[in-house]
């Protein structure tokens, strides 16, 4: 009857042991794949980010969405570095549809991340839509292609290049 707790003990370290061997062979790392998944959540969280400074037009806060050396291309000559980006976006569509503020949508999807180490990549699609007082409906005004670079700065996913690539400009009615 002894022996039972000693069976436990060496069934359980084998055990441990079989599930570490699996962990190490072809299933890789636990942490550095949690920590994949962590960091393309935080680089999803961005995303959402980016749309909703931008929805907001809350362009202080969009502009420490970009690293310090940071490329946003879209529309005219790259506009460069966190305030240099603000400022372009912000005399781009700061006075775009004025009555707009918290009406408008930035819509995110089809998403890629690639991620090694402290840098990614990704490309995704993205949509604006805009509520329509006038029908009580929605307007979806542009479909785009984003090329992205990121970067991991002081701890936080920031992007490094952001590249628009106008897709379908929706007309829009009179």
């Amino acid at each position: 009857m002894r022996s039972t707790p000693l069976i436990a003990i060496v069934l359980f370290c084998c055990a441990a042991a079989a599930l570490v061997a699996q962990g190490s062979q072809g299933g890789g790392d636990v942490a550095a794949r949690v920590r994949a998944l962590e960091d393309r959540e935080a680089i999803r969280t961005l995303w959402a980010e980016y749309g909703r400074t931008l929805d907001a037009r809350d362009f202080a806060a969009f502009a420490q969405l970009f690293s310090r050396d940071a490329e946003f291309v879209g529309g005219g000559a790259p506009a460069k570095g966190p305030a240099g980006i603000g400022a372009f976006l912000e005399k781009a569509i700061g006075t775009n549809y004025p009555n707009s503020k918290g009406r408008n949508f930035h819509l995110y999807f089809n998403e890629s991340i690639e991620i090694k180490g402290d840098e990614g990549s990704g490309v995704s699609k993205g949509g604006f839509v805009m509520a329509n007082a006038e029908n009580n409906k929605a307007d979806f005004l542009l479909l785009a292609t984003y090329r992205d670079q990121f970067v991991r700065e002081d701890g936080k996913w920031k992007f490094k290049r952001r590249e628009i690539i106008g897709d379908i400009p929706v007309p829009r009615g009179r």
